[in-house]
């Protein structure tokens, strides 16, 4: 299945909490797009490896995702090593995408940081000839390097090098996220041990930064991405003027 864009997050709900609004937009405009989680966040406080799927499963569905796949790598222990890079860059030729979008490289958590690091070697590695993977088939694998890694920021607090207007479809987002009933607090939360996201100032958190981000561009909710590569565009036509 070739893809558009493919959003890549180390846990379920890191990429409904970074670039949901992105997705869903990019899909009311006709791309294809789908999801790979890393690890199946089996050592979350709340909830479990059973529950996550079945939360990551209903937010896809909200998003309208053409496909969401986990590559069940050990939460907390994976390695941006040989094996997990040529795990990844399997899936990368396997869906083909021009963009991927993907974990910031350094955050308050661990495993982002980590698994950006993995997602940038892996995104060029998979551009190379005489790396050889083969399909679930057995089939070789053509070369495959996506455009650009664009990595959506979470915890900490980059200025970012693209922001994407997410106003029309802040709802539908907020809604994928609270489909994660075990991790953020919802009137539905099931119950368990207060952690970081858990409290209802996280998502008050989450959305005064998107407000933020939103009035930098003048419009009311806005998602940020960084990019290591520089950006180019046809025309001035594709910038977004404003008043300020």
């Amino acid at each position: 299945m070739k893809l558009d864009i493919l959003a890549i997050g180390v846990h379920p709900d890191d990429v409904e909490l970074g670039c949901a609004g992105t997705i869903i937009k990019e899909i009311r405009n006709g791309k294809k797009v789908g999801i790979i989680d890393l690890t199946q966040g089996e050592l979350g406080t709340r909830g479990s490896a059973a529950t996550r799927h079945a939360e990551a499963t209903a937010a896809a569905q909200i998003m309208g995702v053409a496909v969401r796949e986990n590559l069940k790598m050990r939460d907390g222990f994976f390695k941006n090593d040989e094996e997990h890079q040529l795990q990844l860059i399997r899936a990368i030729r396997k869906y083909q995408p021009d963009i991927i979008l993907g974990n910031v490289r350094k955050d308050r958590h661990p495993d982002h940081g980590r698994a950006g690091d993995l997602i940038n070697d892996a995104c060029f590695l998979s551009g190379l000839l005489k790396i050889e993977t083969m399909d679930e088939n057995g089939k070789p694998q053509q070369k495959w390097r996506p455009r650009y890694f664009l990595q959506y920021i979470q915890d900490w607090f980059y200025e970012p090098d693209i922001l994407i207007d997410i106003s029309d479809v802040i709802d539908k987002k907020m809604k994928a996220i609270e489909a994660y009933t075990t991790q953020f607090h919802t009137p539905t939360s099931e119950d368990g041990p207060v952690t970081y996201i858990s409290t209802p100032e996280f998502k008050e958190s989450l959305l005064a930064r998107m407000r933020m981000l939103g009035r930098r561009i003048g419009v009311k909710y806005a998602e940020g991405f960084i990019s290591d590569k520089h950006i180019g565009i046809h025309s001035l036509d594709n910038l977004i003027l404003q008043e300020t």
